[in-house]
Formats: C-alpha cells, sequence, structure tokens
C-alpha cells in the first residue's frame, strides 16, 4: 500500500495546429489504503488522468507520487501499480489460471507460489471454478473478476480500476460493486476507480473527486460533496434526480427579503440563515434537492402554492414535476400513497437548512456557506 500524491498534474494534446487541454493544474492527495473515485462526465479528463498515473500516457507538466517516490520517469511496471480496464484485457488463449498467474511468471516467480496466490486471490473473488476455463466460456461478471484477480495478484502499492463495471447489466453490476467494496475491505490497498456513475462511486469511495473539463471541482466525502456542493456543477450532476436549480431575483418584501423566481409570479421568503449573505436586487441560482421538498397540507405554512404537472409512480417512492413557469420546472420525490393528478393544486414546503445558493456568474457557492473546495 502506498499514498498516491498528483501536483499540478497537466496534459496537453496536439490536434494538427491547436493544442487541447485535456487536464489542467490537477492536484489530488490519496491517504495509504483509501479508496477514491474520479467521477464526471464523458470526456472530463478522469481516464486521461488515471492513465498518467499508471504510467500509459506522458504527463505534460506536474509530478506523480506514489509511496513518497516521483515516478514521472518510472515505466508502469516500475511503480507497483494494478491496473483493470473496462473492456477485462484478458489474452483469449489462456485459461482463467494463467491469466491470473501471468505478471507473476513474467517476474520468474516460483511455480509453486503463483499456484499459492492464484488459489488465494481466486477465493477472495470466488473463481476458483473457473480457473481452468477460458475467456470465451466466462459471462461479463466472472471476466470482469477475473480481470481484477490479474491486477491485485502483484499485490500493487496502487489499484487504478478504469470502468470496471460499465459493460455489466444492472444485477451484475450490483452484484460486483458489493464486491468490489468487500474485496477493498479485505486487502486495504490504496485504490483509484474512475467512473461517470455517480452511485457507483457514492457507494464505493471513500471520498470522491468530481471532475468537469478537466479540473478538479471538488474533492470531499460522499455527503460532502452531496450536502456541501461547492459550486453549480457539482450540485447538478450529484444527486438522483438531480438537484433543482432555477434563477432568482433577492426582493425587498413586506416583513423580510424575498426570492423572486421571475417570469413566474412566486414568491417566497429569503431563509433566515441566508439573509447576511444575500443583497437586495441581486440574481441568483438558487438550488434544493428534490428530497428535500416537502408537500404539505392545504393551510399547512407552505413555500409555494403550484400545480402537478406530471405525477410518476415509482413504487417504493412517487416523483411530481412541477412547471413553475416556461423554464422553470422543478421535481419532488415523496415516498407517500397518495396519488397525485394532473393540474391538481399542490402546496410545497423547501426544507430552509438544505436550500444551497450559488452565483450566476462563477457557478461557485455563495460565501456564507460553508465550501469545501481543496485549499
Amino acid at each position: 500500500m502506498a499514498e498516491l500524491m498528483l501536483k499540478d498534474v497537466s496534459k496537453v494534446y496536439s490536434r494538427g495546429n491547436r493544442a487541447v487541454q485535456a487536464v489542467r493544474s490537477f492536484n489530488l492527495s490519496c491517504r495509504d489504503g483509501e479508496f477514491v473515485a474520479l467521477l464526471g462526465p464523458s470526456g472530463c479528463g478522469k481516464s486521461t488522468t488515471l492513465r498518467m498515473i499508471a504510467g500509459l500516457e506522458e504527463i505534460t507538466s506536474g509530478e506523480i507520487w506514489i509511496g513518497g517516490k516521483k515516478v514521472n520517469r518510472l515505466s508502469p511496471r516500475e511503480r507497483g501499480i494494478g491496473l483493470a480496464f473496462e473492456n477485462y484485457a484478458l489474452y483469449p488463449p489462456l485459461t482463467v489460471y494463467d491469466n491470473i498467474a501471468f505478471n507473476l511468471r513474467a517476474r520468474g516467480e516460483p511455480e509453486e507460489e503463483i499456484r499459492r496466490e492464484v488459489d488465494r486471490i481466486a477465493g477472495l473473488l470466488d473463481i476458483g471454478k473457473l480457473l481452468g476455463k477460458k475467456p470465451a466460456a466466462l459471462s461479463g461478471g466472472e471476466k470482469q473478476r477475473v480481470s481484477i484477480a490479474r491486477a491485485i495478484i502483484r499485490r500493487p502499492a496502487v489499484l487504478l480500476l478504469d470502468e470496471p463495471l460499465s459493460h455489466l447489466d444492472g444485477k451484475v453490476r450490483q452484484r460486483m460493486r458489493t464486491e468490489i467494496k468487500r474485496l477493498h475491505q479485505e486487502i486495504r490497498c490504496t485504490t483509484v476507480l474512475v467512473t461517470h456513475d455517480q452511485s457507483e462511486a457514492m457507494a464505493l469511495a471513500d471520498r470522491i473527486a468530481v471532475m468537469n473539463q478537466g479540473e478538479l471541482q471538488q474533492f470531499g466525502t460522499p455527503m460532502e460533496i452531496f450536502r456541501k456542493p461547492a459550486n453549480e456543477f457539482v450540485a447538478g450532476f450529484i444527486g438522483e434526480p438531480p438537484m433543482n436549480l432555477f434563477t432568482v431575483l433577492v426582493l425587498k418584501g413586506e416583513e423580510t427579503l424575498a426570492f423572486h423566481i421571475e417570469d413566474s409570479g412566486i414568491t417566497f421568503p429569503v431563509p433566515e440563515r441566508l439573509r447576511s449573505s444575500v443583497k437586495e436586487g441581486v440574481r441568483y441560482r438558487f438550488g434544493i434537492r428534490p428530497t428535500d421538498i416537502q408537500v404539505v397540507p392545504e393551510g399547512d405554512i407552505c413555500t409555494l402554492a403550484t400545480r402537478v404537472t406530471v405525477f410518476e409512480n415509482l413504487g417504493e417512492e412517487h416523483r411530481l414535476l412541477i412547471r413553475l413557469d416556461k423554464n422553470c420546472t422543478i421535481s419532488v420525490v415523496t415516498d407517500t400513497d397518495v396519488r397525485r393528478e394532473p393540474g391538481e393544486r399542490i402546496y410545497l414546503r423547501f426544507d430552509e437548512e438544505k436550500v444551497h445558493l450559488f452565483d450566476p456568474e462563477t457557478g461557485k457557492r455563495i460565501q456564507g456557506q460553508e465550501s469545501i473546495l481543496p485549499a
């Protein structure tokens, strides 16, 4: 096991006569034995970052440190990493046993030691019955187990997982996610996972590095980035269904400041904890998660009264879509068994402690709300 550090790492590709910045001044520190996820949309630079850690991509600038050693000029083999790809990358002519044993044989390990290690790793991943089979006879989930086994048998300082579950169907994906979590708890190897699936990152990682357009947006625990997103991108990317985000204008109300949703006629009081952070006449991006909106009976204190646009019954929860104006819709999640009809009058209360405000120009969290962007 080893600590992994990236210091101002950048990657620039040449595309004809122009330069394309894939990763920009990326800083990250993974503790010894920690499970970290690189999370972001396609093309955000997360796989490029992983390949630079592995030594498969040359970095343009910056430093990568593994176990206190600078590895910029070291080959992948010299870095002490294990890598499992999304496409498995198994050798078709070889049996599962020979695929797993391949790296140890390349190092000249004694066959008796190889047998002990293959049996041990096969037991960890529950693939002992597959050792005599070839990859063509395996399911997708079995191939991925073999790919991970081949990566960890080297006892790597850092284990790198590049979208390991992306080709698996729903049930197998869920099962493999559980197995990866269990495996990490047993081997306690510093692990970096690349994924575009937020639920995968939230379930597996100790901390998550959210990336967009080659830059680190926020690095923190799953609950930190969920409860206190550092900017509007993180707020909208994390959470299913996504956070409701819309523009409000601060007006002077009869008793206190109020948020006004333009073109809707809807106005509601600014929560007390935010009154010192906003200014009259200024626009902000307002965010609240669908699970932080409560449907209340008529006559109760409510944030706004509106009408149902769409009702979805998903079994364990219901989702309501509310159109506030032509450019603004919000979703609400409720676990009640009450069916709502389109056009039905409804009363909503926002949880004032879970309202988020962002600067409409920079997208950053408004001062006065604790930020957890890395220093």
